[in-house]
């Protein structure tokens, strides 16, 4: 059985990219770190977990090496927005981090998946059906190392023959752990207030088409890939993934549905809104399904059952 090491096992993917592993290969064989933020209880007793900096190589290389580990999932990372307010700590934490890990993954032969993003495009690549391989122009720092590490894990399989696979991850949704500080943290506020409050005041503005994908899915995408034939694999770095192609009307119009009551309005946030309108309003994930059958499972109207069913239970609200 292999072991896995996560990094950024206590944030909005990792958390329950974790508890999906530790599901599928047993509890002791799936390590979880984190740097600062304390895990919730589950994920804490469920299975190992330390605290590490992954700036630091020594403290990757010792997890590794304590717990022969022979899989990293690498998700520890400065997000979109809190990224441009703090470019020089998301440039350390970003890129050394990969860094970091990718050698100490050479060294102790470990294949590696990294998470890339819709925001390693910019506002000269097309908008529509963003293709696999295009322009890659981003105009903000997390943007920026997301291009720069897709660059560097196709540089570490080139050349040290490490087994690095990512994907590009769209805007992701989930009623169990809070996003950390992204562009696209509105189409998972706006479910919480919808049951709060039953109004939702949103920083961008309507007719901003963003990729999104339910956790269930992302988690999905990530295990799919790290378990396909590499045999099949051409691109294997950064593969564009997505579920669905949609504006905060369009979430606002399908909660209506559950919750006739429910209204939107608008406050546009300056900043966040260009990082929108400088990613794709959709991209072309042919590759991934081609080359190792991604498929995602949720739609807008799933997803929005699924979420409004789980997260007026974890409120303890009823919504009727």
């Amino acid at each position: 059985m292999q072991n896995i090491l996560v990094t950024g096992a206590a944030g909005q993917i990792g958390s329950e990219l974790t508890t999906a592993l530790r599901k599928k290969y047993g509890s002791e064989n799936v390590i979880a770190t984190g740097h600062k933020t304390k895990p919730e209880k589950p994920l804490l007793e469920s299975g190992p977990f330390h605290f590490i900096d992954c700036t630091e190589i020594d403290t990757v290389a010792e997890m590794v090496k304590k717990y022969k580990v022979s899989t990293i999932y690498h998700l520890a990372a400065i997000l979109s927005a809190v990224a441009e307010a703090t470019p020089q700590l998301a440039w350390n934490v970003n890129m050394i981090g990969l860094y970091n890990v990718l050698e100490v993954a050479r060294k102790y032969k470990c294949s590696v998946f990294t998470p890339s993003s819709i925001g390693a495009f910019g506002p000269t690549t097309p908008l529509n059906r963003t293709p696999q391989e295009t322009i890659q122009r981003p105009n903000t720092m997390y943007g920026v190392t997301k291009v720069a590490g897709e660059l560097l894990c196709d540089y570490y399989f080139k050349r040290f023959r490490v087994d690095t696979r990512g994907v590009r991850y769209p805007g992701i949704i989930s009623y169990k752990t809070l996003p950390g500080g992204g562009t696209t943290d509105y189409a998972v506020e706006i479910y919480y207030d919808a049951i709060k409050q039953k109004k939702y005041t949103c920083y961008l503005k309507k007719g901003t088409y963003l990729d999104m994908m339910y956790m269930p899915d992302a988690l999905k995408a990530a295990i799919d890939l790290m378990e396909a034939n590499p045999a099949k694999l051409k691109h294997r770095n950064a593969f564009n993934v997505t579920a669905m192609s949609v504006a905060p009307e369009n979430i606002a119009a399908e909660i209506e549905k559950i919750i006739p009551k429910f209204t939107m309005d608008f406050k546009i946030d300056p900043l966040r809104q260009a990082i929108a309108d400088s990613w794709p309003n959709n991209m072309d994930d042919s590759a991934a399904r081609e080359e190792w059958g991604w498929q995602p499972e949720y739609d807008l109207e799933s997803m929005t059952e699924d979420m409004i069913e789980n997260l007026s239970k974890k409120l303890k609200i009823k919504i009727h």
